[in-house]
């Protein structure tokens, strides 16, 4: 099958950093489906595995961890699906990535793609959407449910691929007053139209920015980048018994400017079930097929916005440069072999 790897950790602008590589044609077991990929989209989880994870020598790493395809043969064990059901899905960390032809996936991580969505304006969503809802209704506790419950979500970086499934997420299932950052023209309004009630930017100050909105009680905060540079702004801004989520990788934080408010911090990674085997790990297929109803029925829509074409190592280089540049907005899918 043909594939996109790498043998060594480099920059992107290397030519090793990734190659189009023919790798031996998985089979399917157990609970595994073999999956023939139809698109993918390109993560920061990506590049930073990229750049953190060498292969043992003589070895191919894949990356990709968001996918949408047809389901080529089922292992013996599966219940869920069966061959030629279209079918979305975020993969393992911990296994070979999407971005090869066929893809070996564990069902109970796997949901059925929406029906109203190709199989590339689909592949944007997976992971992201299984991120922003455990981070919502699992990390933070919030509940369903549209009644007016006082309570004020502000998201961190609200442009990005996190971010806009969380701003949607928000503002159409819960009674949060949403508030999202962004700091370009065509961000802020990208997060507007996304459901948010306010949009602030994140390179001013956020308590002055938070009190032109009229806004005096911050309850819940999902820091979804640079984290470690906001933490005395959102201590100062979240009130007594708040909580924080966080995704990204601060370098250090001091924990104990939360302890006066008895603020609480939960950290959210959506690889943590498929990474342990968790009992719930069902979990993430029963939230992915409710989030495709939810596409279906219109309430959330696609966060694609560029297609950078063909499945292949110079695209896909192409998709890790602008992620790395901090530039990207919405997701980068790309399609077929």
């Amino acid at each position: 099958m043909k594939a996109v790897a790498y043998q060594k950790s480099l920059p992107i602008s290397e030519p090793d950093s990734l190659m189009d590589v023919d790798l031996p044609d998985p089979k399917s077991t157990g609970r595994d489906l073999l999956v023939r990929v139809k698109a993918v989209s390109a993560n920061p989880v990506d590049t930073k595995i990229r750049m953190r994870v060498n292969p043992d020598k003589g070895d191919f790493k894949v990356l990709g961890w968001d996918a949408t395809g047809i389901v080529e043969s089922v292992g013996n064990e599966c219940r869920l699906f069966k061959p030629s059901d279209e079918v979305w899905y975020a993969g393992a960390i911990d296994r070979p990535g999407t971005n090869s032809e066929l893809h070996l996936v564990d069902e109970r991580i796997v949901g059925n793609k929406p029906a109203v969505l190709d199989f590339a304006q689909a592949a944007a969503l997976p992971l992201t959407s299984i991120t922003a809802w455990e981070i919502l209704f699992d990390r933070l506790g919030i509940l369903p449910g549209k009644r007016n419950t006082g309570q004020t979500l502000l998201i961190m970086g609200a442009a990005g691929g996190v971010g806009s499934i969380l701003t949607q997420l928000a503002s159409r299932l819960t009674g949060l007053t949403v508030i999202g950052t962004a700091s370009r023209p065509e961000t802020k309004e990208w997060v507007k139209a996304l459901g948010a009630d306010y949009v602030i930017d994140h390179n001013k100050s956020l308590s002055e920015e938070i009190k032109k909105t009229g806004i005096t009680n911050v309850t819940h905060v999902a820091s979804l980048t640079k984290s470690d540079l906001h933490l005395d702004s959102l201590v100062e801004l979240i009130t007594p018994f708040g909580k924080i989520a966080m995704i990204d990788d601060p370098g250090t934080l001091d924990f104990t400017k939360l302890k006066t408010k008895s603020i609480s911090l939960h950290w959210e990674l959506m690889f943590t079930r498929s990474l342990y085997g968790t009992p719930d790990m069902i979990e993430q297929h029963r939230l992915l097929n409710e989030v495709s109803e939810l596409v279906d029925a219109g309430l959330i829509k696609t966060t694609f916005k560029e297609h950078y074409g063909t499945i292949n190592a110079e695209n896909l280089k192409r998709a890790h440069a602008l992620i790395e540049s901090g530039k990207s907005l919405g997701k980068i899918v790309l399609e077929g072999f």
